[in-house]
């Protein structure tokens, strides 16, 4: 499942569609805040800055700037859904980490994760 970055790519950019989250794990912001830039010292990233802001009645958007590029979440809890990008360059970080290590917080019923090879090389 997990690939090494290959010459050819200057990023990977793993899109997380996470279904059946409890409501309030993914409406607590610090909790969120938390689970991020663990996720980013887990899959070996460095923080540049960090933004949440916690909507009223629920629901929480949020980024982790990292000098790899981002990880971001937006969430529903009324739906238990929530939608992560997971964006690095180089080949220093591991986004599959940062990954597995937000799918084991906010344990989801169902998971979709497509990753997109960015900046492929070989398209210019």
């Amino acid at each position: 499942m997990r690939k090494s970055l290959s010459r050819m790519e200057l990023g990977r950019h793993l899109i997380l569609e996470l279904y059946g989250c409890l409501p309030n794990l993914i409406n607590d912001e610090v909790l969120i805040r938390e689970v991020l830039t663990e996720a980013v010292k887990m899959a070996n990233g460095n923080i540049c800055g960090v933004f949440f802001h916690k909507f009223n009645p629920q629901g929480v958007t949020g980024v982790v700037v990292i000098s790899e590029s981002h990880i971001s979440i937006h969430t529903w809890p009324e739906y238990g859904y929530a939608a992560v990008d997971i964006f690095t360059c180089g080949e220093r970080m591991d986004p599959w980490k940062a990954c597995e290590h937000i799918i084991d917080v906010f344990k989801p019923s169902n998971v979709n994760v497509l990753e997109i090879k960015r900046g492929l090389l070989n398209q210019r």
